[in-house]
Protein backbone atom coordinates (compact mmCIF):
# COMPACT_ATOMS: atom_id res chain seq x y z
CA UNK A 1 0.00 0.00 0.00
CA UNK A 2 1.35 3.05 -0.84
CA UNK A 3 0.89 5.74 2.32
CA UNK A 4 1.78 9.26 1.24
CA UNK A 5 5.69 9.56 2.31
CA UNK A 6 5.34 5.75 3.29
CA UNK A 7 8.42 4.41 1.44
CA UNK A 8 12.06 3.53 2.59
CA UNK A 9 15.00 4.33 0.79
CA UNK A 10 16.89 1.02 0.23
CA UNK A 11 19.26 1.22 -2.49
CA UNK A 12 22.72 0.58 -0.95
CA UNK A 13 23.61 -3.48 -1.65
CA UNK A 14 23.46 -5.20 0.86
CA UNK A 15 23.29 -2.81 3.51
CA UNK A 16 22.06 -2.45 7.02
CA UNK A 17 19.16 0.08 7.77
CA UNK A 18 19.89 2.05 10.76
CA UNK A 19 17.06 4.24 11.28
CA UNK A 20 14.89 6.67 9.21
CA UNK A 21 17.76 9.54 9.38
CA UNK A 22 20.08 7.14 8.11
CA UNK A 23 17.79 5.35 5.68
CA UNK A 24 20.63 3.84 2.38
CA UNK A 25 18.19 2.16 -0.12
CA UNK A 26 15.67 2.26 -2.72
CA UNK A 27 12.13 2.85 -1.73
CA UNK A 28 9.58 0.41 -2.69
CA UNK A 29 6.29 1.64 -4.00
CA UNK A 30 3.88 -1.26 -3.30
CA UNK A 31 1.31 -2.22 -5.69
CA UNK A 32 -2.41 -2.32 -5.20
CA UNK A 33 -4.56 -4.98 -6.08
CA UNK A 34 -8.65 -5.23 -6.79
CA UNK A 35 -10.24 -6.84 -4.14
CA UNK A 36 -10.96 -10.48 -3.61
CA UNK A 37 -13.59 -12.51 -5.87
CA UNK A 38 -16.58 -13.49 -3.81
CA UNK A 39 -16.34 -16.71 -2.56
CA UNK A 40 -18.55 -19.19 -4.17
CA UNK A 41 -22.11 -19.45 -3.12
CA UNK A 42 -22.05 -23.14 -2.64
CA UNK A 43 -21.59 -22.33 1.11
CA UNK A 44 -20.67 -19.79 3.46
CA UNK A 45 -16.88 -19.12 3.41
CA UNK A 46 -14.64 -18.30 6.72
CA UNK A 47 -13.27 -14.95 6.28
CA UNK A 48 -10.04 -14.34 4.20
CA UNK A 49 -9.86 -18.06 2.92
CA UNK A 50 -10.18 -18.02 -1.02
CA UNK A 51 -7.38 -19.34 -4.00
CA UNK A 52 -5.04 -16.91 -2.27
CA UNK A 53 -2.74 -17.93 0.19
CA UNK A 54 -4.36 -15.48 3.41
CA UNK A 55 -3.38 -16.47 7.12
CA UNK A 56 -5.06 -18.72 9.67
CA UNK A 57 -4.67 -16.36 12.30
CA UNK A 58 -6.36 -13.37 10.80
CA UNK A 59 -9.32 -13.74 13.07
CA UNK A 60 -7.61 -14.96 16.01
CA UNK A 61 -5.39 -11.77 15.70
CA UNK A 62 -8.09 -9.40 15.19
CA UNK A 63 -10.19 -10.36 17.66
CA UNK A 64 -7.34 -10.21 20.13
CA UNK A 65 -6.16 -6.57 19.30
CA UNK A 66 -9.81 -5.25 19.51
CA UNK A 67 -9.51 -6.21 23.01
CA UNK A 68 -6.47 -4.40 23.60
CA UNK A 69 -6.53 -1.13 21.24
CA UNK A 70 -9.11 0.81 21.50
CA UNK A 71 -8.32 2.17 17.88
CA UNK A 72 -7.93 -0.93 16.59
CA UNK A 73 -11.56 -1.48 17.86
CA UNK A 74 -12.50 1.15 15.58
CA UNK A 75 -10.74 0.51 12.49
CA UNK A 76 -10.95 -3.20 12.25
CA UNK A 77 -14.75 -3.55 11.44
CA UNK A 78 -14.30 -1.07 8.96
CA UNK A 79 -12.78 -3.40 6.23
CA UNK A 80 -14.77 -6.72 6.81
CA UNK A 81 -12.91 -10.07 6.05
CA UNK A 82 -10.08 -8.35 3.84
CA UNK A 83 -6.83 -9.69 5.08
CA UNK A 84 -3.05 -9.99 3.80
CA UNK A 85 -2.76 -11.89 1.25
CA UNK A 86 0.59 -14.03 -0.48
CA UNK A 87 0.79 -14.43 -3.81
CA UNK A 88 2.87 -17.70 -2.88
CA UNK A 89 5.44 -16.67 -5.14
CA UNK A 90 8.90 -15.52 -3.30
CA UNK A 91 11.04 -14.52 -6.62
CA UNK A 92 7.51 -12.53 -7.95
CA UNK A 93 7.52 -10.93 -4.91
CA UNK A 94 11.09 -9.29 -4.47
CA UNK A 95 11.37 -8.42 -8.14
CA UNK A 96 8.08 -6.68 -7.58
CA UNK A 97 9.84 -4.93 -4.78
CA UNK A 98 12.34 -3.94 -6.72
CA UNK A 99 10.40 -2.63 -10.12
CA UNK A 100 8.32 -0.82 -7.48
CA UNK A 101 11.19 1.55 -5.74
CA UNK A 102 11.39 5.04 -5.70
CA UNK A 103 8.51 5.51 -8.42
CA UNK A 104 4.63 5.97 -7.55
CA UNK A 105 1.85 2.99 -7.34
CA UNK A 106 0.42 3.91 -11.07
CA UNK A 107 3.87 3.97 -12.36
CA UNK A 108 5.22 1.01 -10.81
CA UNK A 109 2.29 -1.28 -12.03
CA UNK A 110 2.58 0.02 -15.46
CA UNK A 111 6.60 -0.50 -15.40
CA UNK A 112 6.12 -4.38 -13.77
CA UNK A 113 3.22 -5.29 -16.07
CA UNK A 114 5.90 -4.47 -19.57
CA UNK A 115 8.48 -6.17 -17.47
CA UNK A 116 6.48 -9.01 -16.61
CA UNK A 117 5.66 -9.82 -20.27
CA UNK A 118 8.61 -10.32 -21.42
CA UNK A 119 9.85 -13.69 -20.87
CA UNK A 120 6.52 -16.44 -21.30
CA UNK A 121 6.68 -17.13 -17.54
CA UNK A 122 9.01 -14.50 -15.34
CA UNK A 123 11.22 -16.88 -13.03
CA UNK A 124 15.05 -16.42 -12.48
CA UNK A 125 16.40 -18.36 -15.02
CA UNK A 126 14.13 -16.58 -17.96
CA UNK A 127 15.24 -13.01 -16.33
CA UNK A 128 18.73 -13.94 -17.11
CA UNK A 129 17.72 -14.90 -20.92
CA UNK A 130 16.59 -11.60 -20.93
CA UNK A 131 18.01 -8.87 -23.07
CA UNK A 132 19.75 -5.66 -21.07
CA UNK A 133 17.89 -3.20 -24.09
CA UNK A 134 14.49 -4.70 -23.40
CA UNK A 135 14.24 -4.57 -19.84
CA UNK A 136 15.05 -0.71 -20.13
CA UNK A 137 12.61 -0.44 -22.86
CA UNK A 138 9.88 -1.82 -20.54
CA UNK A 139 10.84 1.49 -18.17
CA UNK A 140 13.70 0.13 -16.12
CA UNK A 141 16.46 2.19 -14.76
CA UNK A 142 19.91 0.41 -15.38
CA UNK A 143 20.15 0.26 -11.62
CA UNK A 144 16.96 -1.83 -11.50
CA UNK A 145 18.16 -4.57 -14.56
CA UNK A 146 21.46 -4.94 -12.16
CA UNK A 147 19.31 -5.46 -8.76
CA UNK A 148 16.85 -7.72 -10.95
CA UNK A 149 19.75 -9.91 -12.28
CA UNK A 150 21.37 -9.91 -8.79
CA UNK A 151 18.13 -11.06 -7.45
CA UNK A 152 17.38 -13.67 -9.98
CA UNK A 153 21.25 -14.93 -9.61
CA UNK A 154 20.69 -15.83 -5.91
CA UNK A 155 17.46 -17.50 -7.03
CA UNK A 156 19.51 -19.63 -9.79
CA UNK A 157 22.33 -20.60 -7.91
CA UNK A 158 21.03 -21.33 -4.86
CA UNK A 159 22.37 -19.21 -2.71
CA UNK A 160 18.99 -18.18 -0.61
CA UNK A 161 18.01 -21.46 1.23
CA UNK A 162 14.29 -20.79 0.36
CA UNK A 163 13.27 -24.11 1.64
CA UNK A 164 14.33 -23.45 4.62
CA UNK A 165 12.56 -20.69 5.31
CA UNK A 166 9.76 -21.79 6.53
CA UNK A 167 11.85 -22.81 9.87
CA UNK A 168 13.76 -19.95 10.27
CA UNK A 169 12.77 -16.87 12.27
CA UNK A 170 12.59 -13.49 10.90
CA UNK A 171 15.82 -12.36 11.91
CA UNK A 172 17.47 -14.97 9.73
CA UNK A 173 15.63 -14.04 6.72
CA UNK A 174 16.16 -10.97 7.03
CA UNK A 175 20.02 -11.20 7.05
CA UNK A 176 19.90 -13.16 3.90
CA UNK A 177 17.48 -10.89 1.90
CA UNK A 178 19.83 -8.07 2.27
CA UNK A 179 22.37 -9.16 0.91
CA UNK A 180 20.85 -8.90 -2.25
CA UNK A 181 21.62 -5.90 -3.79
CA UNK A 182 18.62 -3.14 -4.31
CA UNK A 183 17.26 -5.37 -0.91
CA UNK A 184 17.08 -3.60 2.55
CA UNK A 185 15.11 -4.07 5.76
CA UNK A 186 12.05 -2.17 5.11
CA UNK A 187 11.82 -4.88 1.96
CA UNK A 188 12.73 -7.85 3.96
CA UNK A 189 10.13 -6.83 6.13
CA UNK A 190 7.63 -6.53 4.12
CA UNK A 191 8.58 -9.53 2.41
CA UNK A 192 8.02 -11.28 5.52
CA UNK A 193 4.75 -10.08 5.97
CA UNK A 194 3.15 -10.54 2.70
CA UNK A 195 4.97 -13.20 1.48
CA UNK A 196 5.97 -15.44 4.82
CA UNK A 197 2.92 -14.03 6.27
CA UNK A 198 4.67 -13.64 9.72
CA UNK A 199 2.40 -12.47 12.02
CA UNK A 200 4.73 -10.08 14.23
CA UNK A 201 6.36 -8.01 12.09
CA UNK A 202 6.97 -4.50 13.50
CA UNK A 203 8.16 -2.22 10.26
CA UNK A 204 9.09 0.79 12.41
CA UNK A 205 10.85 2.30 9.11
CA UNK A 206 8.16 2.76 7.56
CA UNK A 207 6.84 5.83 7.51
CA UNK A 208 2.79 5.14 6.80
CA UNK A 209 2.93 3.66 9.79
CA UNK A 210 4.68 6.17 11.63
CA UNK A 211 2.73 8.66 10.27
CA UNK A 212 -0.93 6.45 11.09
CA UNK A 213 0.17 6.02 14.62
CA UNK A 214 0.83 9.75 14.74
CA UNK A 215 -2.54 10.30 13.46
CA UNK A 216 -4.58 7.69 15.52
CA UNK A 217 -2.83 7.76 18.49
CA UNK A 218 -1.13 11.22 19.09
CA UNK A 219 -3.95 13.91 17.63
CA UNK A 220 -1.06 14.45 14.96
CA UNK A 221 1.98 15.14 16.79
CA UNK A 222 5.48 14.07 15.67
CA UNK A 223 5.91 10.20 16.65
CA UNK A 224 9.47 8.49 17.46
CA UNK A 225 10.19 5.40 17.10
CA UNK A 226 10.52 5.36 20.71
CA UNK A 227 6.78 6.37 21.04
CA UNK A 228 5.88 3.82 18.40
CA UNK A 229 7.45 0.97 19.32
CA UNK A 230 5.81 1.62 23.26
CA UNK A 231 2.23 1.77 21.65
CA UNK A 232 3.05 -1.91 19.67
CA UNK A 233 3.82 -3.58 23.22
CA UNK A 234 -0.54 -3.67 23.38
CA UNK A 235 -0.68 -5.42 19.68
CA UNK A 236 2.21 -8.40 20.73
CA UNK A 237 2.13 -11.22 19.03
CA UNK A 238 0.15 -9.51 15.96
CA UNK A 239 1.77 -6.77 15.14
CA UNK A 240 1.71 -7.75 11.33
CA UNK A 241 -2.21 -7.31 11.78
CA UNK A 242 -2.05 -3.99 13.70
CA UNK A 243 -0.06 -2.69 10.98
CA UNK A 244 -1.88 -4.06 7.98
CA UNK A 245 -4.98 -1.94 9.77
CA UNK A 246 -3.07 1.35 10.88
CA UNK A 247 -1.36 1.29 6.82
CA UNK A 248 -5.73 0.72 5.55
CA UNK A 249 -6.33 3.54 8.18
CA UNK A 250 -4.60 6.08 5.53
CA UNK A 251 -5.44 4.37 2.33
CA UNK A 252 -8.13 2.00 1.94
CA UNK A 253 -7.35 -0.42 -0.67
CA UNK A 254 -5.77 -3.75 0.24
CA UNK A 255 -1.87 -3.99 -0.71
CA UNK A 256 -0.46 -6.98 -2.01
CA UNK A 257 3.49 -7.91 -2.88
Amino acid sequence: MAQPGRQRNEATAGGRHIGPAAARKEPMAAIKTKPKAAAAPTAPAPACIDAVRTPQYWREACEHLARRDRVLKRLIPKYGDNCMQSRGDAFVTLARSIVGQQISVKAAQAVWDRFEALPRKLTPAAVLKLKVDDMRAAGLSARKVEYLVDLALHFDNGLLHVGDWPGMDDEAIVAELIAIRGIGRWTAEMFLMFHMLRPDVLPLDDVGLINSISLNYFSGEPVSRSDAREVSQAWRPWRSVATWYLWRSLDATPVAY
